[in-house]
């Protein structure tokens, strides 16, 4: 294993857990495997496949995600491939020739993949050794982002095991990964990807150099001035909405702050420019006027973090509460990832406590108005009754609710609900790549003698470079066929637009469009049925979730890390001694004397070398509770410092 890592990562070590994880997949077991944010799930599964020599499964719903693992095993000189929604039938067709015939080892697939019969097929004739499931909690009713399509897992283990002759039966190990997971959500994953034993292997959500704190105000913008200037070094701010991430990026730059937006209603290339800038931000390195722009701070929605790796983020900050402490602590944890000093802002007013709870009934609306979303839905794609298995349709969320009177939001949550029914699947947005087909024949387009200079030798790139253009539309790059022709995007774009005017072809330019996908035919509104299991259940689990999250951010008793690690059914005998809530305490019971005291004792024991937190508290005289808020206090005046989990001076 060891000798696999250096070849390919360049590491000497593992960090915890991994080593243990991957021994566990080459002793061929099921494993779920339950690391927080930035513990180095990747390795997990990378490592072992390269060590089998086989191709790896990987399930991910993250196509950004896909994409740079794909870039990033490139790389180290490792093939992979992914396929995902906007790749043409011939690009998918392609990765999974050298899936199965080349030296290909990662296969990287989003769960709704799964479903497609053809794809099984293929499936069944590639030599997998190891089946990951990255967002492991995503398969359990009891998540807090379940999602039907992963339910299909479990399926494609039976696909894989009877590949070839009946006599030769694989069992392909399966990895879960996911960073948050409650006992019942722990259980629920290995119940549904049917593992042979129940065999879970947990890194402690402990962490040692993130201290949490709630600020409770009402001027959640001046609180984030202020935060933002006590703190330097790159920061995040979680919103609820797009146009708050936009307004208070706004703000922040009136404030001298640099700050930049996120949010997926952005196109590919303004999130990909916008995460670039946001990475590129060195505290100790003055930009010069050459250099290309950076961001500080990211003000996004939940729709930034997931797949983005930036160690050095010292501050995250919500200004809108999250609805789970599950998406909290998910969302937090990217702070201090480099193990140095980092802070987990929860910004609270009053208020909070009453629209957090007024989402419950935006998340799970009536049933009656749910059966009326469902037939709205039909009139809108003027679906006949008995109709519409299989149809995937293009739809347009703000336009539904314009024409039917409904909100977005409630709208959204009915279609979520009917997607766990199984009536229909509805998909959040994705990237279409841009396409175009001919609507002139082959022998009329060269009859026509109109074109300038640029157009014909935008039209005869095309021709040369994509194929099938006069019977399917097929996708394009306008950034490569920008390239070739040496004429500009905006110039392509145009010329295209012109061409479809005068209807030599059909241009369809790239967007963000969710999808319809009906999984049963219409049904009449008044046979509509929601278990309990998809209704009741999931509605009082969302409400206990709430609850914690509005226990969390109220309490001023209790230490917040041990809040949250026994949410996760990890129990800690000591308070963290750097939250707020412990830090409030420790001001109020340490006199001056103590503390001067344990920093004098604590600073000579370092002096002899470097220690953990524990093996520091362990050799203190003194009373081991202080001991911690003064270890807090030393590491954020920078008296000492923490890396890799050791103290030093």
């Amino acid at each position: 294993m060891l000798e696999t890592l250096k070849k390919y990562w360049n590491y000497d070590n593992f960090r915890p857990l991994q080593a243990e994880i991957i021994q566990s997949i080459l002793d061929g077991r099921d494993t779920l495997a339950l690391m927080p944010t930035g513990g180095g799930k990747s390795l997990c599964f990378q490592v072992p496949t390269m060590v089998m020599g086989g191709l790896c499964l990987v399930i991910t719903p993250l196509i950004a995600l896909m994409k740079d693992q794909v870039e990033n095993l490139k790389k180290r000189d490792i093939r992979a491939a992914a396929i995902y929604t906007g790749m043409s039938y011939e690009q998918q067709k392609t990765a999974l020739d050298n899936c199965q015939w080349g030296p290909y080892h990662f296969l990287y697939v989003s769960p709704e993949r799964l479903e497609s019969e053809e794809f099984r097929e293929r499936l069944a004739r590639l030599p997998i050794c190891l089946i990951a499931v990255d967002e492991a909690h995503c398969i359990s009713q009891w998540g807090y982002d379940f999602r039907p399509s992963y339910l299909k897992i479990a399926e494609i283990r039976e696909v894989i095991r009877r590949k070839g002759d009946e006599a030769i039966r694989r069992e392909v190990p399966i990895l879960a990964l996911t960073a948050t997971a409650t006992p019942d959500v722990v259980d629920d994953i290995q119940e549904r990807l049917a593992f042979r034993e129940k065999h879970v292997l947990r890194k402690s959500f402990l962490r040692e150099n993130l201290s949490y704190v709630v600020r409770q105000t009402n001027k959640k913008a001046d609180e984030i001035v202020h935060i933002l200037n006590k703190v330097p070094g790159s920061a995040i701010v979680y919103v609820r909405n797009r146009q708050r991430a936009q307004e208070l990026a706004a703000y922040l730059q009136e404030k001298g702050i640099s700050a930049d937006f996120y949010h997926a209603g952005l196109t590919s290339k303004e999130r990909s420019e916008k995460q670039e800038a946001w990475k590129r931000y060195n505290p100790h390195t003055a930009p010069s006027p050459s250099s290309l722009a950076t961001t500080r701070v990211i003000v996004c929605t939940n729709a930034f973090g997931m797949g983005i790796d930036k160690p050095n983020v010292r501050i995250v900050i919500h200004m809108d509460m999250p609805d789970s402490p599950e998406a909290y602590f998910q969302e937090a944890g990217r702070a201090g990832r480099d193990g140095q000093k980092a802070f987990a802002v929860l910004l609270y007013a009053k208020s909070d406590k009453v629209n957090l709870k007024k989402r419950i009934t935006d998340t799970f609306p009536d049933k009656d108005y749910i059966k009326d979303v469902y037939e709205n839905l039909q009139y809108y794609f003027q679906m006949a009754m008995g109709d519409g298995l299989g149809c995937t349709l293009a739809f347009n969320l703000d336009e539904f609710c314009r024409n039917f009177k409904h909100f977005p939001v409630q709208a959204d949550s009915a279609l979520k609900i009917l997607t766990r029914a199984g009536y229909l699947e509805y998909t959040d947005e994705q990237d279409n790549g841009s396409r175009l087909i001919f609507t002139l024949r082959r022998d009329e387009l060269y009859k026509l003698q109109e074109y300038n200079a640029d157009t014909e030798k935008l039209l005869n790139t095309i021709l040369r470079s994509y194929t099938g253009l006069f019977t399917d539309y097929a996708y394009i790059s306008e950034e490569s066929l920008s390239v070739r022709t040496g004429l500009s995007r905006q110039q392509i774009y145009d010329t295209l637009v012109m061409l479809t005017q005068r209807r030599i072809l059909h241009y369809i330019p790239q967007k963000k469009t969710p999808y319809i996908i009906y999984t049963k035919e219409r049904q009449e509104k008044n046979r509509l049925h929601f278990s309990k299991e998809v209704y009741e259940d999931r509605k009082e689990s969302y409400a206990k979730r709430i609850e914690s999250m509005i226990e969390y951010a109220s309490t001023k008793e209790n230490c917040r890390s041990r809040m949250l690690l026994r949410y996760f059914g990890e129990k800690n005998e000591h308070n963290c001694g750097q939250c707020d809530v412990c830090l409030q305490k420790r001001r109020k019971e340490i006199s001056k004397e103590e503390r001067l005291e344990l920093q004098k004792e604590i600073l000579d024991i370092l002096k002899k070398g470097q220690l953990t937190t524990a093996t520091l508290i362990h050799a203190i005289q003194g009373d081991k509770e202080i001991a911690h808020e003064v270890i807090s206090f030393l590491l954020a005046e920078e008296i000492i410092h923490l890396k890799n989990g050791m103290l030093y001076l």
